[in-house]
Parts: structure tokens; C-alpha cells; sequence
């Protein structure tokens, strides 16, 4: 089978191309790029991973990590390609696509040098002559990802998976099909792989729930809203396939009386502007112990006014546009409504421009938790503020939100810190340090934030049958 040949609908963008595109918005340059997929060429797609996870399971785990290692070298080898194209589809600072390839090599590489390790078999003592754990493939996995990190977010799912003996099968967001369609070309071009383990599909939101019935699909992960979350826990749950649920985030920044306070705010500052604020694990409520409050804003207040809105395409740009229209609307409506029930407006507050979908970089102070602000996933350049008068109080208020996926507090006294951990209700606690996925730690949340992990040995144990095996 030729690569690419389930893929008919691609256009491989060229420089020429390139050069086209790059002046015009997501909307204009999509078609160029990606044709949907009818259902009978999606299910053709997902027959073909079927067939090859059959073939890839019986690889060993040495195999396998060869084959992820040469996808490292790959990434890296083509982060210029790879990168231009994130920026292109959906916006992303050039600089911030690059790393994020490099991030996703580096991931490679761990789940390479690390998954034996992880999914060796477990010795356990009972009455029986030999007993153990085992962890075998589930079979086909179904991913459904979002925009922000479109390299990232699916490779964070696909690795382990993949690691673990399945194949995958990924719908990505409709504004970033392009970088969908490179993953796909990325894993067909490895000489260490059976190609077709890794399929892309290119269909619209109303065939996802097909497609999810389709008996060879194992496994459904999503990452997105937790509205869109909960539509697709309850397709997959109609028919009894597991889930892994990473969905919003409206996360709190503690930050005690006896914290540092200048680097709080610039540490602070630099995680709410990164991906022009769309992040789920940016810091989006500030919550200021009353002692700190006016060095904290003013600092803020200070770094705010000095922020440079630009193209994507120029390393002095701080914040560019974001991904999509609606998002940019919905954004400024929830900063107006705030405005009007009593937030201080001390940066930003408006639209800069409709058709480049930048939004000035917003600081709200004294917040209230009734504010949509508070209330809502602001997905965007805006940090609201609040005053708290005692840590008590400030865990509060943190833990009076729909959303759970993460929180940081910032303390001098790290024992403190560490005495709010167990009082959080959150999936991950960072002490003197904003929120960040890496390898080793698993990541995911609660409440309205999902649930089951993503990353290090817990996220790759979410794609396996645990087997327990008991001889008399």
C-alpha cells in the first residue's frame, strides 16, 4: 500500500503555496490544504489502522521504541515545515510552534527510553503458585483534539498509545486538518513502523458519533470543552467504550502574603499570555492575599501596558491573534458583562481587530466570582484578579469553580504552600511555579475538568487491559 493512499484529499502545500497563504486567514487557506473525508473514506481509513494494530501489536516494546525514536528525529528534522504550518492554520507565535515540536520529540524520546520500564509485567504475592499483572493493547483508539496545541495535544495521546501496541485513529480540529495530515505523513514515512497505525480523518463534528460506534474503535480520548466532553462521554458510553476526558480550565494563582511578589506577577503574566491565552492550564484567576494585592497589580499593571500585539511571524510580537472569530467575541463579551457588574478595566477591554481576531491583552481587578470572567473558561489574553484576606478564604474562592484541572500558590514559606495541597480541589498543584505538562507527571483533572490522566506511566496505562493472571 502506497502512504497516502487513504489520504487522496491532500494537497501538499509548497513553498509557492506557502507564500500565498500566508496574508490570508484560516478560512481561505483551509481548502487548499485538506478535502473532507466521506464517511466511506473515514471508515476505510479506520479498517486500515484495524488491520495494522494487528501486525504492530505483535512488535516488541524494543521495536516500538525505535520506531518512536526515528519519529523524534523526524520532528526535529522537519520542525521548520511543521512549525510554519501550525502558524498558518491557527495562529500560533512562530517561535511558540517551534518549541512545541521540540516538546513533542522530546516526548518521543521518553515514551521510547521509558515504556518497557512502564509495561513490564507485575509479580504479585498471593496463595497461588504465580500470579502477576500484565498490560496488553486495547486495539484501535479514536482521538478527538482541539486547535490550541495541534501537535501537542494529539501527539500527548498518541505516543502512549501507540507505545502500548494500538493504533490510532485521530479527528482533529477542522482548522488544523493541515497538521493533522502531516502527523499522518510523519508516522506512513517511518521505516521502523507498519504504516498505517496512525490515521487521520478528515470528517465533520455531525460523523463523529459513527464513528465512535464503529465496533473496531477501542478507546475514545478527547480534549475540549466540557460541554463538547460530555456529548462525546455519553456517545462513548452508549456503547461501552472507555474514555479519557481533558476538558477545560478556569485554573487560580494563589499567592500568599510572604511571596515573592514581582516574580509571581511576571511568572504569571508570561503562563496567561502564552498561545495569545489560549491555554487550559494558564493561570485565569489571580487570587491575591490582601497584603500583596496593590504590588501584585501594579507589577501586572506595568508588564500589561508594555505588551506588543502583532503577526505570528515576528519574534517581538507578545500576543497575536486568536484562532477563530467566535472566540474573540465570546471573549469580549464576557470582559464587557464583567466591566459592567464592577471590574476594573486597567489594560485592554476591546477588540484591536475583527479581521486579524486580536484582542488587547486585559487586566481585570476586583473581580467578583459571580463575573462571567470568574465563571467561564476565558480562552484568551485576559487575567482577572481578586482580593483575599486570609489563605483560607483564597482556597475558597479557588475551589468555587465548575472547572478543576490545576492551581498554583506562591509562598516563601513552602511548607505553608504545601498545607493548601490536600484543601484544592484540583488535578495538579504547582508550588512557586505556573502550571506545566511534562513527561513524568500525569495530567488531567475533575469536575467539569474530566477525568482519567494523560502522560507519564499513569496517562500510558489509560490505553491497556490491566490481565490478571492466576496459576493454582
Amino acid at each position: 500500500m502506497q502512504p497516502g493512499f487513504f489520504h487522496k484529499g491532500y494537497k501538499a502545500m509548497t513553498e509557492r503555496n506557502f507564500s500565498e497563504c500566508e496574508e490570508e486567514r484560516v478560512e481561505a487557506v483551509l481548502p487548499k490544504c485538506v478535502e473532507l473525508d466521506s464517511l466511506e473514506e473515514a471508515k476505510a481509513k479506520l479498517e486500515r489502522a484495524h488491520q495494522q494494530q494487528k501486525c504492530w501489536r505483535k512488535f516488541t516494546m524494543k521495536e516500538r521504541a525505535e520506531a518512536l525514536a526515528e519519529l523524534a528525529q523526524e520532528l526535529r528534522a522537519k520542525k521548520a515545515e511543521l512549525s510554519r504550518m501550525i502558524v498558518l492554520e491557527m495562529g500560533k507565535k512562530i517561535s511558540e510552534a517551534e518549541e512545541e515540536i521540540e516538546k513533542c520529540a522530546a516526548l518521543a524520546e521518553y515514551y521510547a527510553e521509558n515504556s518497557d520500564r512502564i509495561l513490564a509485567v507485575k509479580p504479585v504475592k498471593t496463595k497461588a503458585s504465580e500470579s502477576y499483572v500484565k498490560f496488553e493493547p486495547l486495539g484501535t483508539v479514536l482521538a478527538i483534539m482541539p486547535w490550541n496545541f495541534p501537535f501537542w495535544q494529539a501527539l500527548r495521546f498518541a505516543l502512549p498509545a501507540l507505545m502500548a501496541g494500538n493504533s490510532v485513529v485521530l479527528k482533529h480540529a477542522e482548522n488544523v486538518f493541515g497538521c493533522s495530515e502531516k502527523m499522518f505523513e510523519l508516522f506512513d514515512s517511518l521505516k521502523k513502523a507498519p504504516k498505517g497505525i496512525f490515521q487521520s480523518v478528515h470528517v465533520k463534528a455531525p460523523q463523529v458519533e459513527e464513528i465512535i460506534a464503529d465496533p473496531r474503535i477501542h478507546f475514545v480520548a478527547f480534549t475540549g470543552s466540557d460541554a463538547t466532553g460530555a456529548l462525546v462521554a455519553s456517545m462513548a458510553g452508549k456503547h461501552l467504550k472507555k474514555t479519557v476526558m481533558e476538558l477545560g480550565g478556569s485554573d487560580a494563582l494563589i499567592v500568599l502574603e510572604d511571596a515573592d511578589v514581582k516574580r509571581c506577577a511576571q511568572e504569571a503574566f508570561r503562563a496567561r499570555l502564552r498561545n495569545s491565552g489560549q491555554t487550559c492550564t494558564a493561570p485565569k484567576r489571580m487570587i491575591v492575599h490582601e497584603s500583596a494585592y496593590d504590588e501584585f497589580v501594579s507589577e501586572l499593571q506595568r508588564l500589561f501596558s508594555e505588551v506588543k500585539v502583532g503577526s505570528p511571524w515576528d519574534e517581538n510580537s507578545d500576543c497575536t491573534g486568536l484562532a477563530k472569530t467566535e472566540i474573540l467575541q465570546e471573549l469580549d463579551k464576557m470582559v464587557g458583562i464583567s466591566a459592567g457588574m464592577g471590574a476594573e478595566v486597567l489594560a485592554g477591554g476591546e477588540i484591536l481587530s475583527l479581521e486579524e481576531k486580536t484582542y488587547a491583552p486585559t487586566l481585570l481587578t476586583e473581580v467578583r466570582p459571580e463575573m462571567p470572567v470568574f465563571t467561564h473558561e476565558t480562552f484568551g489574553p485576559v487575567a482577572a484578579v481578586l482580593r483575599a484576606g486570609s489563605a483560607e478564604e483564597a482556597v475558597d474562592l479557588a475551589n468555587q469553580s465548575k472547572y478543576g484541572l490545576s492551581a498554583s500558590v506562591w509562598s516563601e514559606d513552602v511548607a505553608k504552600a504545601k498545607a493548601l495541597i490536600s484543601k484544592l480541589e484540583v488535578g495538579s498543584v504547582y508550588i512557586n511555579s505556573v502550571t506545566r505538562s511534562v513527561p513524568e507527571l500525569p495530567f488531567g483533572g475533575v469536575k467539569r475538568s474530566g477525568y482519567g490522566r494523560e502522560l507519564s506511566a499513569f496517562g500510558m496505562r489509560e490505553f491497556v487491559n490491566i490481565k490478571t493472571v492466576f496459576v493454582k
